[in-house]
């Protein structure tokens, strides 16, 4: 009867900790449901790879076809995003496609310069072509992205989530015209095909959520046990 006691009583206090310690990390700025789905959509039926923006610190090669003196094979886009180009100066490369950049380029030699001139830009290395996972994921880190990538890509690229991660909480952070938005996902639910897998692009940041109720219950698991031990004296 003691050991039944205990057990009892042991299970009253589990039940009051995981009620007192349910699981909302999420921030009133976040966004969820149809929100969350308006900031970050889920990739259409019809979608291509993304065509890849140029991002600080990218290496890239611009080709003036037949104008080697202002032709360059090591163009860094420096931290504030722009290069430096001869006879044109520094101009804004970030956010622009390869092609864009390119045509760019061409109406400024153009202008003053250059009659009908062709430009090539090619990004030689990227640093902007990764994401950030972080929170209870199984390694978190900096991972590089290729072609399209969803949510769920982004988790299994950390080797997935922990046994502590709070699933309805898989937060989204990305900037959008300059400015810092984030949206929150419940990862069960489109794993189960009942919600849809939202796209994830270069430069955003996932952080999967901590599951306190979670937390306890292992703890408990682990310590059954030794509360075994115990109940027989």
């Amino acid at each position: 009867m003691k050991g039944v006691r205990l057990h009892a009583g042991a299970a009253v206090l589990l039940l009051a900790a995981l009620g007192a310690c349910a699981d909302n990390n999420v921030g009133p700025a976040l966004r969820s449901g149809a929100q969350a789905y308006a900031l970050i959509p889920a990739p259409t039926g019809a979608q291509t790879i993304r065509d890849y923006r140029i991002g600080p610190l990218d290496t890239l090669q611009i080709s003036v076809f037949q104008e080697p003196d202002i032709s360059s094979t090591g163009t860094v886009v420096d931290a504030a995003g722009n290069i430096s180009m001869p006879l044109i100066g520094r101009i804004k490369a970030t956010d622009q496609t390869a092609t864009e950049l390119a045509d760019h380029l061409a109406a400024k030699l153009a202008e003053r310069f250059y009659v009908d001139p062709q430009v090539t830009v090619t990004v030689l290395s990227s640093v902007a072509q990764r994401v950030t996972v972080q929170g209870e994921v199984e390694e978190p880190g900096i991972y590089p992205i290729s072609g399209p990538t969803t949510l769920l890509d982004a988790v299994a690229l950390a080797k997935g989530e922990t046994e502590n991660a709070a699933l309805r909480e898989a937060i989204v952070i990305r900037y959008v015209d300059g400015e810092r938005m984030g949206a929150v996902f419940d990862l069960k639910a489109i794993r189960r095909g009942d919600a849809a897998d939202p796209a994830i692009l270069a430069r955003d940041v996932i952080i999967l959520g901590h599951s306190n109720s979670k937390r306890i219950w292992h703890d408990v698991l682990r310590a059954a046990p030794l509360l075994n031990v115990f109940t027989q004296f």
